[in-house]
């Protein structure tokens, strides 16, 4: 049979969107199968690549997740049994396992095998930034470029970090596997920060020219659902109800040209009234079990935001208040900043941007352009224009994401710069 051109655009177009919707999964349960990172990413990238050799002429298969990864588990056992001729002290055993391995490619459930990698990933034995940056780069397939620009590190630095984290699991033989029940409450609290990292990259990405990448939100809700499965405590029922409630405000979160809308401006018409009604569902639940913590605050706060049917609606006080208790319980520069912009809606611009210059005059944040924008604000609402406008200044000069350069470059013509 030969293909017409067009029917192989076709597959060809089917493979690029199975790449970017399956890549990740059928990696998870490679390594599973293969028991070693390099060897499963390699055979990923075979796997496809035999698919867009084949599959023009023999169709796509009924059930394309498992003929990935059977193509790639054969071509990985390939690679392991070429490597053992020329290493005396390969272990055959290992190989044989991994031959025998049933491959289950549609598990789901507990035995999910992205949850698995993420355990894997977020294992205490691992630095806490190897942790985040393997989770980023291997569960959710971001670019090690990506993952640098996001903890504003050279990408040499972070490659190392990665490869240096995948010898750790290697060496030390880190199963691969979920933690005993007894392990999940020490275990947690660094893969909640991987997934809450990994929805806010998706949220608002750290640069680009896109404002968010809708497909990394999803991924960190569906890995939000799979943990609260796992383990239905607060603080999982907390983060799921604060990337519920943030992925609600989507739709409004750009113009018809893609440009950003702050909260204040936003038609909030165009919120997810389902997902609302979820996350404030699941914050009641978290709310009401013991030892809920810095993510059910959060979503405490983003819940008031949600009720409020108009900007001018919103309780500041209230909002206040919680990022007052937030502060005590996790304290930090950027939830002091977030605080005094509560401040500042509650008592006025002035009493938030006092407390904005006591954080920079520390020495906090001076590189953090959300802070430099919010104090720009603050001093256009008073009615100090020069100073606002070396303020957005600086905030432009640090900025990183398109959408956000343009809209603090609108703020600078606005003022006359």
């Amino acid at each position: 049979m030969n293909p017409t051109a067009e029917t192989a655009a076709a597959v060809r177009a089917h493979i690029d969107a199975l790449y970017r919707s399956e890549s990740r999964r059928v990696f998870a349960t490679l390594i599973r199968l293969l028991g070693d990172f390099d060897v499963a990413e390699e055979a990923l990238h075979d796997a496809f690549r035999s698919a867009l050799e084949q599959w023009p002429s023999d169709g796509i298969p009924q059930n394309p997740r498992a003929w990935l990864v059977s193509a790639g588990r054969f071509k990985g056992i390939d690679k392991l049994r070429r490597q053992s001729r020329y290493d005396l002290h390969a272990d055959m055993a290992g190989i044989a396992e991994t031959e025998s391995a049933p491959p289950d490619p549609d598990g789901d459930g507990l035995e999910d095998d992205r949850l698995r990698l993420i355990f894997t990933c977020c294992h205490p034995a691992l630095a806490a930034e190897a942790q985040v940056a393997l989770t980023l780069r291997e569960v959710c397939g971001l670019a090690t470029e990506e993952i640098a620009r996001a903890f504003l590190l050279p990408t040499p630095t972070l490659a190392q970090r990665i490869v240096r984290a995948k010898a750790k699991i290697r060496d030390a033989k880190i199963p691969y596997r979920a933690p005993e029940p007894e392990e999940l409450a020490e275990r947690l609290p660094p893969v909640l920060q991987v997934v809450y990292l990994v929805f806010n990259e998706g949220y608002s990405a750290s640069s680009g020219p896109e404002l968010n990448r809708p497909d990394l939100s999803a991924e960190a809700i569906r890995l939000g659902r799979l943990l609260l499965e796992l383990l239905p405590e607060a603080e999982v029922q907390g983060l799921l109800a604060l990337m519920l409630l943030h992925e609600s405000r989507r739709a409004a979160r750009s113009g018809t040209d893609g440009e950003l809308v702050l909260l204040e401006d936003q038609d909030r018409r165009l919120w997810n009234r389902e997902l609302i009604a979820e996350g404030l569902r699941r914050v009641e639940q978290a709310l009401r079990q013991p030892g809920f913590g810095v993510y059910s605050l959060q979503a405490a706060i983003a819940a008031v935001h949600a009720g409020a049917s108009e900007a001018a609606a919103t309780d500041w006080r209230q909002i206040a208040a919680l990022y007052e208790v937030l502060l005590k319980l996790a304290p930090s520069p950027v939830v002091a900043l977030n605080r005094a912009v509560a401040v500042a809606m509650r008592d006025g611009p002035a009493a938030g941007l006092a407390l904005i210059d006591a954080i920079l005059a520390a020495g906090d944040l001076v590189d953090y352009h959300l802070a430099h924008a919010a104090r720009a604000d603050l001093l256009r609402r008073l009615g100090q224009a020069d100073s606002a406008l070396g303020a957005y200044q600086k905030a432009l000069a640090l900025a990183k994401q398109e959408p956000e350069q343009r809209f603090l470059q609108r703020r600078i013509v606005e003022l006359g710069g």
